[in-house]
């Protein structure tokens, strides 16, 4: 069984974080592509594979081949195409972030519900490397009860989004919803989140930064954070528990790879430098204090997909829950109706 799908936007997150997956799996298949403005350069390898490109989005909406379309458009856009895709008939996969607010979330999960179709926000990053060593390092378990997880991404970019613009521009909207759902994945809901969100150049500018901290409980805190202006690298994790702690240098490696022309299914692609293995030292059983790397799994945005073949064709769970993608839609709209810093107590989700 083959999942034949269509997309909205041919921009760089498709050409990148999307395509290049889908088109080396058999079982999916891209028959056909929007874009207001075709960038025939890109879209001529494409057109070889035989997928068809339109500037009429009706000519997508309306084919009844097509059962799946990802969204890959600006932020803004989001909300009005998901709807228009799920009215269609079809399901859905949307760009980060997902939506504007919750209420819009909602909307477009009842709608989907109507419908009969799946709606699901795309949360790639659940397949980093760096994620997955984490994730593998707490299920383990060798840790202990966790007391504090850190995680980061910085750059040095300074005067990048100095200018005064919308929240879904800035690096909250952006970066802060990878990093939440990833810890949300592992943690579930928190019970208060702190907020510190910031341009921390200029005043007015879009935010640059932000210092988020996710509260469970009194006797565990996730912090998820970004500063655009960091010279020297930071860890990308860190997590320290009642046995011993974790530390994760360096980035995932499948961007690098692709900006590299290295495409995915090439030998080698996504894997991890020997020298950012993650660190482990914890007590053993016997109280002896164990130091070891645990080498990276390597990444693959590709399994994002596989996971909604799954749901399509077996009825697997969504990967990426309803309640997941509302929770971190709430964050995110609380984090803009808050004086920063300030404290934000969960609301239940209705």
């Amino acid at each position: 069984m083959t999942v034949t799908m269509g997309f909205i936007g041919f921009g760089k997150s498709a050409n990148r974080y999307h395509l290049p997956y889908i088109t080396i799996r058999e079982n999916l298949r891209v028959k056909k592509i929007f874009d207001l403005n075709i960038n025939e350069a890109l879209a001529a390898p494409y057109r070889e594979k035989g997928v068809e490109f339109t500037t009429e989005i009706d000519e997508l909406l309306t084919d009844s081949e097509i059962e799946l379309v990802t969204i890959c458009t600006p932020a803004h856009t989001h909300y009005e195409l998901a709807k228009k895709v799920i009215q269609a008939g079809k399901s859905v996969i949307v760009e980060k972030p997902f939506c504007d607010t919750l209420e819009h979330a909602k909307e477009l999960f009842e709608l989907g519900k109507e419908q009969g179709v799946l709606v699901m926000p795309y949360q790639n990053r659940r397949f980093d490397g760096d994620y997955l060593a984490v994730k593998q390092v707490v299920e383990q378990g060798f840790l202990g009860q966790l007391n504090e997880v850190e995680t980061h991404i910085d750059y040095y970019r300074p005067g990048s989004i100095a200018e005064p613009g919308v929240k879904e521009n800035g690096s909250f909207y952006g970066l802060g919803i990878h990093l939440m759902d990833r810890m949300i994945a592992l943690f579930g809901r928190p019970d208060k989140v702190a907020y510190d969100i910031r341009n921390n150049e200029v005043e007015s500018g879009v935010d640059n930064y932000f210092d988020v901290d996710l509260h469970y409980g009194h006797t565990f805190k996730v912090k998820v954070k970004t500063n655009h202006v960091v010279a020297s690298s930071y860890p990308r994790f860190i997590l320290h528990g009642e046995n011993g702690s974790f530390v994760k240098y360096g980035e995932d490696q499948q961007e690098n790879d692709l900006k590299a022309g290295i495409m995915p299914g090439s030998p080698g692609f996504g894997e991890d430098s020997v020298m950012y293995y993650g660190i482990a030292r914890y007590k053993n059983a016997n109280g002896d204090w164990i130091e070891k790397q645990i080498k990276t799994p390597v990444g693959d945005y590709g399994r994002y997909y596989d996971a909604v073949y799954e749901t399509l064709k077996n009825g697997a769970e969504p990967l990426v829950s309803q309640e997941e993608a509302l929770t971190n839609i709430q964050i995110l709209e609380a984090g803009f109706h808050q004086s920063s810093p300030s404290v934000y107590t969960m609301e239940a989700l209705v």
